[in-house]
């Protein structure tokens, strides 16, 4: 049977200006944007200890997770080093909505973009009890 082997790409629509929405990623998550004006993100340029994966998952329809968003998705974005992605977007004055959590697969916050999208952002580590307490 043929399958998946991964996702090519996330497109989502903007509720306002798109370039400024562009913009803000590239400003406080570090997105290098191409010509056309979005990203692309390669996982040989991503260094973590799991050498790259990517979770799919579904939620259930009363679900609070995505909270305090409205939306019906939401991106978890890997980064190199959250402490210091999260002393740049305070210094910046966007709120920390949750955050910083350690679980057995790495650091979590979560931040809102200017379109009310929650944003998850995670530092990955190999699956390890350990991690909790980092």
């Amino acid at each position: 049977m043929a399958k998946v082997t991964g996702i090519g790409g996330v497109f989502l629509k903007c509720k306002g200006d798109s370039k400024a929405l562009a913009a803000w990623y590239q400003q406080h998550l570090g997105f290098s944007l191409e010509n056309f004006g979005g990203a692309i993100l390669k996982w040989p340029d991503d260094q973590a200890e799991d050498k790259g994966l990517t979770v799919w998952s579904l939620a259930d329809k009363d679900s609070q997770w995505f909270s305090p968003s409205d939306s019906s998705f939401m991106i978890n974005y890997r980064v190199d080093d959250l402490d210091e992605l999260l002393v740049q977007l305070q210094a910046a004055g966007i709120v920390i909505v949750a955050g910083p959590e350690s679980h057995e697969n790495g650091k979590f916050a979560w931040i809102m973009d200017p379109d009310g999208n929650k944003v998850e952002l995670w530092q990955p580590m190999l699956w390890d009890d350990k991690n909790k307490n980092a």
